[in-house]
């Protein structure tokens, strides 16, 4: 038996668009939210900006929703998608509706700031109607997004055996990599010339991406027009089977991969911050020392999956883990630019060894029956670490200063390798028969 390739490069163009959409999403929506403040020139190239003069900390507050709508929506999302039959199979039908409606939200996103009149540019208090039609275009444009991930993510262990999920999550992290390159360059070009044109093309990438997943990837006809099962687990059912499950295994992962995402969004937030504080480098020169981490983890993300392919996952993780704390701790010694760009390549590769094989570990402990559910829990440990890291970090820097930031993702990364060194399922299974379904159990 051998990896499809093929098929795994079609199902990552869905993955390039997505990853497209939120690059954009993520470089424009807090200047929109922070233009016509004092912190923010009137001019940008050839472009006026305009916007609402939000301060940085309520800009930050809108941009964390997307993280919030999902936790609530993608895990249950991914259990009524394990349910749901259909011609078109479990996953597609989620898709089908969902991308229209976030396609359209997004595209509108930039229009409400054409709703701003320059005489009013930054007078919040005089914007309320161009803000609330914003924030309509950005929830709307959220929660169809959150939607769709799950299922879309699932397809990935749905269609590739347990043995090659690696790989192809290494190569699937490897176009929506591309495609995040891709959205902040072609992005850049088009906003000097129009800001609605990042969220057009972006739109219609996202619209073709979709088409090529629901045309070409074919779920396995086992689930096509199957009746559901009454007895199949719901959320909470498979949170109670978690619980009470004697090895604690996949609990002790979900815990694990809730660490490592807090540790590693920490120094997300507030590296370019460090970076301008400490080391007394621009905001601009911050930025690019970070996307070094950003870049190797692109480069890193298909040999990773081999490697585990190859060693095992947990085993990978784990060295990505020692190499990632091991990392934290000679940042915080040292103020040399070249050594914490050295470093910064490892931060990248080590990430790209526990991130990309955190989702097959969790989706080789489950049924195959249960992928959606546990892809769903899977994205509910992560994006929760989203939330909670930049938070708590936030309020150890405003007591400590920002070296602490080091020191709180070294132990958030001992402790996750803690509880994954309790862990004793995930890895590739010979046949996908050989895991237990939990609906018995339940």
């Amino acid at each position: 038996m051998k990896l499809n390739y093929g098929k795994v490069f079609l199902l990552g163009c869905g993955f390039l668009g997505v990853s497209l959409l939120w690059a954009v999403y993520n470089a424009y929506v807090p200047i929109f939210l922070q233009a016509g403040n004092e912190a923010f020139s009137q001019r940008e190239g050839n472009v006026i900006l305009y916007g609402f003069g939000l301060p940085a900390a309520i800009t930050g507050l809108i941009m964390a929703l997307d993280n919030v709508v999902a936790v609530f929506i993608q895990p249950a999302v991914g259990v009524a998608s394990d349910k749901t039959r259909t011609r078109f199979g479990r996953r597609i039908p989620y898709i089908l509706a969902a991308t229209p409606v976030t396609v359209l939200g997004f595209m509108t996103i930039p229009f409400a700031i054409k709703q701003i009149p320059a005489g009013l540019n930054g007078q919040f208090s005089a914007l309320i109607g161009p803000f609330l039609f914003l924030m309509a275009a950005l929830l709307i444009t959220l929660l169809a997004a959150a939607i769709i991930r799950t299922p879309a993510v699932a397809l990935m262990p749905d269609i590739v055996p347990s043995q090659f999920r690696s790989q192809a999550n290494g190569i699937i992290n490897l176009m929506g990599g591309l495609g995040v390159v891709i959205g902040f360059l072609a992005g850049g070009l088009l906003f000097d010339i129009d800001i609605t044109l990042p969220f057009v093309a972006g739109g219609i990438v996202v619209l073709i991406s979709a088409a090529i997943v629901v045309i070409f990837i074919k779920e396995p006809r086992a689930y096509e027009n199957e009746p559901a099962s009454g007895k199949e687990p719901g959320l909470l059912d498979n949170l109670r089977f978690i619980q009470r499950d004697e090895d604690k295994s996949v609990l002790n992962l979900l815990l694990a991969i809730f660490l490592w995402f807090l540790a590693y969004n920490s120094l997300e937030t507030f590296f370019t911050s460090y970076a301008t504080v400490e080391l007394n480098v621009t905001p601009g020169q911050a930025s690019q020392l970070f996307i070094v981490a950003g870049i190797v983890f692109i480069a890193f993300a298909v040999p990773s999956g081999y490697l585990a392919g190859k060693v095992g996952r947990k085993k990978t993780i784990s060295g990505g883990l020692v190499g990632f704390s091991l990392s934290m701790m000679v940042i915080l010694l040292t103020t040399n630019i070249t050594a914490i760009i050295v470093t910064l390549i490892v931060v990248g590769a080590c990430w790209a060894m526990v991130n990309i094989n955190s989702l097959p570990m969790v989706v080789d402990s489950v049924s195959q029956k249960q992928l959606g559910a546990y892809t769903g829990l899977y994205y509910f440990a992560s994006m929760l670490g989203s939330i909670v890291g930049p938070v708590t970090i936030g309020a150890s820097i405003d007591l400590f200063g920002y070296r602490s930031m080091f020191v709180f993702s070294f132990a958030c990364l001992a402790l996750a390798a803690f509880f994954l060194s309790r862990v004793t399922k995930g890895e590739a299974q010979p046949t996908l028969d050989s895991i237990p379904d939990m609906a018995a159990d339940s």
